[in-house]
């Protein structure tokens, strides 16, 4: 007798069934569609849905359907002209009023939406997007922290009273930029007693001295290994911050990767809107806390060009008007710790919270100037290449402005929150606060526009092999054995689906990686479903009878299976963890695969099989 636990086919029927629904929504195409959105990043309302929807229909141009999903409005049209003529009448009519992007949605009915339920995005090579190759100047990071060694340096003998003739950087043994601290000592000078000085602020550079007529020098060189430490840093934390920001984006599954020595690779999957993002991600910002010079007029400084002695003079951004504020920091963004923005009681806010050396200094500040105002000074910096005489040169421009300047109301610490920003500044602030400063700003070298175009011929070649794959393998299991392969051609069509819904439900970017992915575990199902039933012949072929074949094929294939699954889902983990952008990709579909093919070709094939030949009955002969 053949049976199979009830708990079993009850597990496997609430499975298949939310793999159903969780998959639904990949069913449904793509369509043109236009995205909407304040430039403010403030949320879209219904009514201004309605408008937009009369705006198009007063302009006699047909659309299939129009929502707001995620504070944007997302209008869905039936083809590219129609599209075209929808971007033109919105354009017209609200002057510019909202950044549209141009772009494929998936047409998920109403009611799945409603569920949360989403088709897994696809990537930039299937969707469309942006491509930004970023180089850093990975010899300025060299030269920052060959000039940080130069100011240790100057400080411990100026406080150790050591005469100096000179300090410069050189170069030496052939570099073409600086790589060492030239130090030349004033006649008087005591050279042991300088050499023990400068043995902790240069510690780690390679110190020789020599003798000239000026008198004694000590030369600090970089060893090799430090200067390649120190270009590596630079890419990696560039990375890092570039990787931050992406992701503070709402981007899908975005790829940043180092491109070669210099360079780092940047894909959006899915972003449009090309200025917005470029200038986020290539932007480096900080902040400065300042008191307000109460005694000195502002109006005064500016009319004249004199600013008195220990003063800044500003312009604050939303009047207009001339800020006088004092040099000396009260704290600075590198202190900061944490930033966010939300809605608070005055409007939108970015709630800041500093170290403890910081918060100490503000909590000082504050208590001694309760009801003075105090300025908050953004500070942004980005690499701006123009053309001289034929040639491109790339400079750092600094920006500094006043972005608020309130009165100090009440005593405050570590934790307070920056008022009067927009909610768009607010959001834009907190993300370049957040992901940090960069070691030297990447400079953008080259920008690709990926349009969804060519990502749909790339759905259609991507899906074409799985199609034909897939009924390649169906049509040679069914012909071969039989009604067993009905029932293994079942099982595969379930392993896709349910690898479909997990990677919805896990939001992972499918990409045509991912697609071979697919392919590759539809033979790794097949492979197990072939091993059983190869079993099962075999145990026909002594002579056991039907269902006890049955029972034995299935178990004893088991550890073959388990075998070869479990050897591959290693391989495949570690590439998941490992790997970056398309073998990622893969490896995502891959690990899954092998865990679904494994659920259905066990569980799911011996459930059906038993449903087909258990129980009490006796079986002749089984068709295999």
């Amino acid at each position: 007798m053949l049976e199979y636990a009830r708990w079993k086919y009850i597990l496997i029927a609430v499975v298949l069934a939310a793999a159903v629904l969780f998959a639904l929504p990949n069913v449904f195409a793509e369509a043109p569609a236009l995205q909407l959105a304040h430039a403010d990043h403030s949320a879209v309302t219904a009514a201004e849905l309605h408008a937009v929807t009369a705006a198009l229909q007063q302009d006699k141009v047909p659309y299939t359907n129009a929502y707001v999903q995620n504070g944007r409005l997302v209008v869905l049209f039936a083809n590219v002209p129609d599209q075209l003529r929808g971007s033109d009448a919105v354009d017209g009519q609200f002057q510019k009023k909202y950044i549209s992007a141009k772009t494929l949605m998936p047409q998920t009915p109403t009611w799945l939406r409603g569920l949360g339920l989403k088709p897994m995005p696809l990537g930039l090579d299937l969707s469309g997007g942006l491509d930004l190759l970023y180089q850093v100047d990975i010899k300025s990071a060299v030269r920052q922290i060959l000039q940080t060694y130069t100011q240790d340096a100057t400080r411990a003998l100026a406080e150790a009273h050591v005469p100096v003739a000179g300090i410069t950087n050189v170069a030496t043994g052939g570099s073409s930029v600086p790589n060492a601290i030239q130090i030349t000592l004033a006649p008087q000078a005591d050279l042991a007693a300088a050499q023990r000085v400068l043995a902790n602020p240069l510690n780690g550079l390679t110190l020789t001295t020599s003798t000239q007529s000026g008198g004694s020098v000590i030369r600090a060189t970089m060893p090799e290994a430090t200067i390649r430490q120190r270009e590596n840093y630079a890419i990696e934390q560039d990375i890092s911050i570039l990787r931050n920001r992406a992701n503070q984006l709402g981007v899908s599954e975005p790829i940043v990767q180092r491109q070669g020595n210099d360079r780092i690779d940047v894909q959006l999957p899915g972003i449009q809107n090309m200025a917005e993002v470029k200038h986020l991600l290539g932007q480096t910002a900080t902040l400065e806390f300042h008191l307000n010079d109460t005694e000195n007029s502002a109006y005064t400084a500016q009319q004249t060009g004199n600013v008195p002695l220990g003063d800044k003079l500003y312009t604050d951004t939303w009047n207009d008007q001339p800020v006088l504020l004092k040099r000396e920091v009260i704290a600075t963004g590198e202190q900061l710790t944490n930033a966010s923005a939300s809605e608070g009681a005055q409007g939108p806010q970015v709630n800041v919270t500093l170290d403890s050396r910081a918060g100490e200094n503000m909590l000082r500040t504050t208590k001694a100037n309760v009801g003075k105002p105090m300025g908050v000074v953004l500070i942004t910096k980005h690499s701006v290449t123009t053309k001289v005489d034929g040639k491109e040169q790339t400079r750092e421009v600094t920006t500094e402005k006043v972005i608020n300047d309130a009165t100090i109301d009440g005593v405050f610490s570590d934790r307070f929150q920056i008022t009067g920003l927009t909610l768009g500044d607010a959001q834009d602030l907190a993300i370049l606060l957040r992901s940090g400063s960069f070691v030297t700003p990447p400079v953008l070298v080259s920008q690709n526009l990926i349009g969804p175009s060519l990502g749909a011929a790339n759905i259609r070649m991507g899906v074409m092999a799985l199609v034909i794959g897939m009924a390649s393998v169906l049509v040679f299991m069914a012909i071969y054995y039989k009604v067993f392969g009905l029932v293994a051609d079942a099982v595969l069509i379930a392993n896709v689906v349910l690898l479909t819904a997990l990677l919805s439900m896990m939001h992972a970017s499918l990409s045509l990686p991912g697609i071979a992915g697919i392919i590759l575990t539809v033979g790794i199902a097949v492979d197990a479903n072939v091993l059983i039933y190869e079993r099962v012949r075999e145990e026909l072929r002594k002579g056991v009878s039907p269902q006890a074949a049955i029972r034995a094929g299935f178990e004893k294939a088991f550890s073959a299976i388990a075998d070869s699954n479990v050897t591959t889902g290693i391989a495949g983990l570690v590439l998941w963890i490992f790997g970056t952008g398309a073998i990622r990709g893969f490896a995502i579909v891959l690990t899954l695969g092998i865990a679904t093919s494994m659920f259905t070709s066990l569980m799911g094939s011996r459930a059906l099989v038993t449903l087909m030949y258990g129980g009490r009955r006796k079986i002749a002969r089984l068709h295999i």
